[in-house]
């Protein structure tokens, strides 16, 4: 495609600060401005200074996890003309998150001496969100309303969280497709992924995070939610509690909603108290605020006010939530990282052989709740640089992932036969497993693992 070009944006081939640029034409697009969960300062920052300033036609935001918006106000700096395109769960989201992220950059920038924190101010979001265009699925528009000629873009649902969206990019007969991060299969609470049928599309950027789980694929979701309530009522019933690390976005909301169907059915019982933190609640608040406008594998269910749930304070500075036998504490962050809520609870939770520490999403090995799944019972668990206490509740995990397994990956990919395939979001060895299998599928598509900093002709 003449003047159609792809260059990635991330410090390295892996899941980070993801950030791609799109030549279409005339037309230069940013696609997620993500800050990097494992980097400091300006290295978790995509390479904005790759584009020229000022430059960019349009910033287009697939959803709002760090790592996809989380350095959204730092390209809109770099390109103070270019409009966001996004959906409204996304912004609403991704906004809250943003001026959460900005608390923690403060924070660190004492704590842990980095004077380049916090990357964005409040006054300078709520300055720049006036440049955010809001846009519905499957509703296409043009980049530039003032131009004759101009790519039409498409967001689709992708089922990842609230506001997730796959997109189309369409200009001189020619199809792009970006995945984003997706699921197939309907949440607890929202529903899956609705994509377009497309065939033989130019070109397919797709996401590739499990390529290295041999998990089984299809939808296991509900075994997986039938042994997390048979845990949670074992546990309860010997007079334990149980703590979820969740990430306030998404898995908080999915876990609730699960917990909701529990005591329906009567596997828990219904005074049971749930407790969640104060992140949480306003991330919950949102998805609440947008119960009748999206779509929802229970429409209309609002969990603050459908729930008997005891939320957390909004305040930056709280008292530390009090443990109780008997209750279910859904405490971000999922990783239990140093000074976030379920790490600080877990203080004096682990200790306790009566509790269950349960696990309902990935965790990095380098973090806390990495090194509890590899722990064994009477293990010394360092929380942070100070607190260091034994694990002697009992501990498991349950697949709840919000991405496609990797053979649903695939299957979609060959359904396809696009042209080309960029793998993306994705370890070198999850791209590597991806590029073997869709060579050997689609003998016929050429398949690229994009490096940083290389342009790609598309």
């Amino acid at each position: 495609m003449s003047g159609f070009s792809f260059q990635s944006l991330t410090l390295r081939q892996e899941i980070g600060a993801n950030s791609y640029a799109l030549t279409l034409g005339d037309e230069t697009i940013i696609l997620d401005a993500g800050m990097h969960p494992k980097e400091e300062g300006d290295d978790a920052i995509p390479r904005f200074q790759e584009i020229k300033f000022d430059t960019a036609d349009a910033i287009v935001i697939s959803h709002s996890h760090l790592d996809h918006i989380g350095t959204l106000p730092v390209a809109q700096r770099e390109h103070p003309s270019c409009p966001v395109y996004l959906t409204a769960g996304c912004a609403a989201l991704g906004e809250a998150l943003l001026h959460n992220s900005i608390n923690v950059m403060t924070s660190q920038a004492t704590e842990l001496d980095i004077p380049s924190y916090p990357l964005f101010h409040h006054r300078e979001v709520d300055y720049l969100k006036d440049n955010w265009m809001l846009r519905d699925y499957e509703r296409p528009f043009p980049l530039n309303y003032d131009k004759d000629e101009s790519t039409q873009v498409t967001f689709f649902d992708a089922g990842h969280i609230l506001g997730s969206a796959g997109i189309l990019f369409e200009r001189n007969k020619k199809s792009i497709f970006y995945t984003g991060d997706v699921h197939f299969h309907d949440h607890a609470l929202i529903k899956g992924a609705r994509f377009p049928d497309l065939v033989e599309p130019d070109v397919l950027i797709m996401e590739t995070t499990r390529g290295i789980d041999e998990r089984p694929g299809g939808n296991i979701k509900p075994k997986e939610a039938e042994r997390l309530a048979n845990n949670i009522k074992r546990t309860l019933e010997d007079g334990g509690s149980v703590l979820i690390p969740v990430f306030a976005i998404g898995k908080t909301q999915e876990v609730l909603t699960m917990l909701d169907g529990f005591k329906m059915d009567g596997i828990i019982p219904e005074k049971t108290p749930i407790i969640i933190g104060g992140l949480s609640t306003k991330m919950t608040i949102l998805y609440d605020s947008l119960a009748r406008q999206t779509r929802r594998t229970r429409p209309g269910f609002q969990i603050l006010k459908d729930m008997d749930v005891i939320t957390g304070s909004k305040k930056r500075s709280r008292e530390p939530i009090e443990y109780k036998p008997g209750a279910i504490y859904c405490l971000s962050s999922g990783m239990m990282s140093e000074k976030t809520v379920s790490n600080i609870f877990a203080r004096e939770f682990l200790p306790n052989p009566l509790n269950s520490l349960l696990f309902v999403g990935y965790a990095d090995p380098a973090t806390p709740a990495g090194k509890i799944k590899k722990a064994s019972t009477g293990d010394l668990i360092r929380l942070d640089g100070t607190h260091k206490v034994p694990l002697n509740c009992a501990v498991d995990e349950f697949d709840f992932s919000g991405h496609a397994h990797r053979d649903e990956l695939l299957d979609f990919a060959v359904n396809m036969r696009p042209k080309k395939i960029l793998l993306v979001h994705g370890d070198p060895p999850a791209t590597a497993w991806f590029k073997e299998q869709l060579q050997d599928k689609l003998p016929n598509t050429k398949v690229i693992i994009p490096m940083p900093q290389v342009k790609i002709e598309l």
